[in-house]
């Protein structure tokens, strides 16, 4: 192996994390339920970026400890409550969103986190909208 491969190897596994891109970026949540006359829009932030993944196609060279799937996911976060308009008294008008303060590289926590890529745009009103800025 060059020097210089193996010093980018060294490089890349201490120094991984400094060359991610994980920050919290604006994102418009749409919420609706069957019985309120209005989709809300919230405009919040969420988890997004790159984060520095060592692929473990090598895994019999390295230690496992050098070998991670980290994904963008949540620091800090705290929840905003938001009330959708034209509710029936009958319902709860309220809905909680999560707010992202900041991000990190690490593991996916399911407890708050949806770990799996969306395919299919489901994020849209089906009825009249609503803005909500936070």
């Amino acid at each position: 192996m060059s020097p210089f491969f193996v010093m980018s190897l060294l490089f890349g596994l201490t120094f991984g994390q400094t060359a991610s891109l994980c920050a919290p970026s604006e994102y418009t949540i749409h919420v609706e339920k069957r019985e309120c006359a209005y989709c809300l829009a919230i405009n919040t932030t969420i988890c997004a970026g790159f984060c520095m993944t060592r692929d473990s196609n090598g895994k019999k060279l390295l230690l496992k400890s050098a070998l991670s799937q980290n994904v963008c996911t949540y620091k800090e976060m705290l929840y905003r409550t938001a009330l959708i308009p034209g509710c029936p008294h009958h319902t709860i008008p309220y809905y909680s969103y999560p707010v992202a303060v900041s991000c990190k590289c690490g593991k996916c926590n399911t407890d708050y986190s949806d770990c799996v890529r969306e395919r299919v745009r489901t994020n849209y009103c089906t009825k009249p909208q609503k803005f909500c800025n936070m």
